[in-house]
């Protein structure tokens, strides 16, 4: 594809759109959103290129580790379990093996592109009452979220452990030595995590075993530059790596963990070691929709990203987005309009496809992308956005799902020296999860994720809890192919922003030409339920009148996605952090 925007114009878009620097108050921020000086002391990072291999993550630590399993010899899969338990430790708010994760893997010696669903699932003891009181209405998030009630069966620990038994390089064990000895020596604590410490102090606070880590002997919150150690971590990760998955879901820390959850004080779960000991990843297939001269791919049911991201893209790509370009307001209208579209469908028919039908071919189907791209057609915000009706054999009509889900999890994205890529979004949900920590880990809030409410009016949620059932998530990680090989991985966090992030880097890319830099910084600007949402403290804000003037209702807000990109280029890489997070590439 020829790029219509000339450098030039690449150039003042770039100098146009970057966010500018974000005020340092974070008072009124919540958690996981830390502005990028209060993060890294920067507003902007440079791309990164190289040859060989090259690991982005959310915190250098992270990349570091994943890098050294590569210095070393092993491949994607091996960097992505170092990153991913580093990530645990110097990242807790965010994921960790208290959690789960969604991977999109290419095998490159089988030219195969394959997803690893290792999503958290509901115990086998819910009922769908378990977020609702005793009048049978909706808990108050928080109610819901702190404490035991909240903690779905893990799955990450499960995730690495089987696809390193298929795919891995290096001996198992040697992939924990990088966090095992940070846990035990310590790391310095960055400005990030002091500050979302302080910031949920009351939660922090409940439970004995987090206070006593996240807090000094003075009750005093951890501060930046402070060196902390988790030898409680270390034992985990030691036993984890001498006796695989089976030490987690079986045994002692099994144990342990459904204690924690069941002797929440106040608000206790139902989690069950049957519920850890016949957990199960699963490998399905990817869902791909076209998108100009590529195909981008992700994590179908019961991950909403790549059905809603591809929808997007979908409509967009009956429009020349690419020749209007991101000083056009039209390009954020029919991008934002787009977005409510899917969003729509995604709230309707979006679930764990195990237990519900979905119509996944009908809601990817080119005729009715077409039709539903043609209700873009005028000049003025849509008036409302509504589920459309894909083709679809089942009869079923599903309520509007109400379901919550905030912007916590972490993105990191692998190119090893074969060419094997992962792209994986991995999470505990809320910032810090369901602040319930066991020998060393946070246990994930994932629950919350499943609609309070199981019917409306009559007509179920497809998103309502379930036993064994998956929560619906909106994590997006994207391996964009072009002529049938990898060109890029890419994902972000930020809950049901994260498609919006995704799809604004790509618009961004692929077709106004800039660099993975470039698109990163672009400011958001997404819109899933009718207010446009417009990052604070960036020039977004400059296109508050123009939005207004074509009908949209603004929303400035915090926005702070976490976007981690590669491109893969014949024998080149490059590659791109996001500098609202602490993000970091390693390359060579």
């Amino acid at each position: 594809m020829e790029w219509n925007t000339s450098r030039l114009a690449v150039a003042l878009a770039a100098c146009l759109l970057a966010p500018t620097a974000l005020s340092k108050d974070t008072s009124k921020q919540t958690a996981d959103q830390v502005a990028p000086e209060a993060a890294t002391g920067i507003s902007q990072q440079q791309q990164v290129s190289g040859k060989d291999w090259m690991v982005a993550s959310a915190n250098p630590y992270a990349s570091e580790a994943g890098a050294a399993m590569l210095r070393q010899g092993g491949n994607a899969i091996d960097a992505m379990v170092a990153t991913q338990l580093v990530l645990g430790l110097t990242e807790p708010q965010s994921s960790g093996i208290g959690g789960g994760a969604f991977m999109v893997f290419w095998d490159a010696e089988k030219e195969a592109l394959t997803t690893f669903d290792g999503r958290e699932t509901a115990p086998f003891a819910v009922t769908p009452r378990l977020f609702q009181d005793e009048n049978g209405k909706p808990l108050a998030f928080y109610d819901a979220v702190v404490g035991g009630r909240s903690v779905g069966t893990p799955g990450t620990v499960k995730l690495m452990w089987y696809t390193h038994q298929r795919h891995g390089k290096l001996p198992w064990s040697d992939l924990f030595a990088p966090a095992i000895k940070l846990a035990t020596e310590g790391f310095t604590v960055s400005p990030r995590l002091a500050a979302l410490v302080a910031k949920d102090q009351k939660n922090l606070q409940r439970w004995q075993a987090t206070k006593a880590y996240f807090f000094n002997d003075d009750e005093s919150p951890i501060r930046a530059g402070q060196r902390l150690t988790n030898p409680a971590y270390a034992d985990t990760l030691t036993q984890i790596a001498e006796r695989g998955a089976s030490a987690f879901y079986h045994g002692d820390i099994a144990k342990d963990i459904v204690k924690t959850v069941r002797n929440a004080e106040g608000n206790p779960g139902v989690l069950s070691v049957m519920d850890l000991a016949t957990y199960q990843v699963k490998e399905r297939e990817p869902i791909c929709a076209p998108y100009r001269q590529f195909e981008i791919c992700g994590m179908g049911p019961p991950s909403s990203g790549a059905l809603t991201l591809g929808q997007i893209m979908g409509m967009l790509n009956q429009y020349p987005i690419d020749k209007m370009g991101p000083n056009d307001v039209n390009s954020w209208r029919l991008l934002g309009d787009a977005s409510r579209l899917a969003f729509a469908d995604r709230g309707r028919y979006m679930a764990d496809s195990d237990y519900v039908p979905m119509p996944t071919d009908g809601l990817l189907d080119p005729g009715y992308l077409k039709q539903r791209a043609a209700l873009l057609k005028g000049d003025k915000a849509l008036a409302t956005a509504e589920p459309g009706l894909p083709v679809w054999s089942h009869a079923m009509r599903y309520a509007m799902d109400e379901s919550l889900e905030l912007p916590s999890t972490s993105h990191f994205s692998i190119v090893d020296r074969d060419r094997n890529v992962v792209s994986i979004t991995t999470t505990i949900e809320n910032g810090f999860g369901s602040r319930l920590m066991v020998r060393g880990f946070l246990l994930n809030n994932e629950l919350t994720d499943f609609s309070f409410r199981s019917h409306i009016g009559g007509n179920p949620i497809a998103n309502r809890i379930e036993p064994g059932k998956r929560p619906r998530s909106s994590m997006a990680p994207t391996i964009v192919m072009k002529d049938e090989q990898p060109y890029l991985a890419v994902g972000s966090p930020g809950g049901s922003q994260i498609i919006g992030y995704v799809a604004k880097t790509l618009v961004g890319h692929l077709d106004w030409g800039l660099d993975l830099q470039q698109a990163i910084n672009l400011p958001n600007m997404n819109n899933r339920f009718g207010a446009f949402e417009l990052e604070k403290g960036t020039t977004a804000e400059q296109w508050a009148p123009k939005l207004e003037q074509l009908g949209f209702e603004i929303k400035i807000k915090d926005l702070n996605s976490g976007v981690q990109a590669i491109k893969i280029d014949g024998k080149q890489l490059s590659g791109a952090a996001d500098p609202r997070r602490e993000g970091k590439v390693i390359a060579q």
